[in-house]
């Protein structure tokens, strides 16, 4: 019914909640992976199937912007779970 384009709603969520999962690793360094994967993969269709330089870019930059956004908000969760958890061992520790 939705051809194509509608599984590809459900491939662009699995892979921002990948990368949001990678996010929140300790290293910083898994959170980069994805983009990095990104951009080879949009510089390969750029110069293997003639694709526009101008729709190229655009592409990229939201794709990047998506995808940094979500290391973004993987750092921040993770700082914040880091927190709760100190704050409650510190709550553990007073009498």
């Amino acid at each position: 019914m939705f051809g194509f384009g509608f599984y590809d709603v459900f491939i662009i969520a699995g892979i921002l909640g990948v990368q949001h999962f990678l996010s929140t690793r300790d290293s910083v360094y898994w959170g980069a992976l994805i983009p990095l994967v990104f951009v080879i993969w949009r510089t390969w269709i750029l110069f293997n199937e003639n694709e526009n330089l101008l729709a190229y870019v655009l592409i990229l930059l939201v794709g990047l912007a998506f995808l940094f956004g979500g290391w973004y908000e993987g750092r921040k969760a993770l700082q914040k779970k880091r927190k709760q958890e100190l704050d409650k061992m510190k709550s553990h520790d007073i009498k």
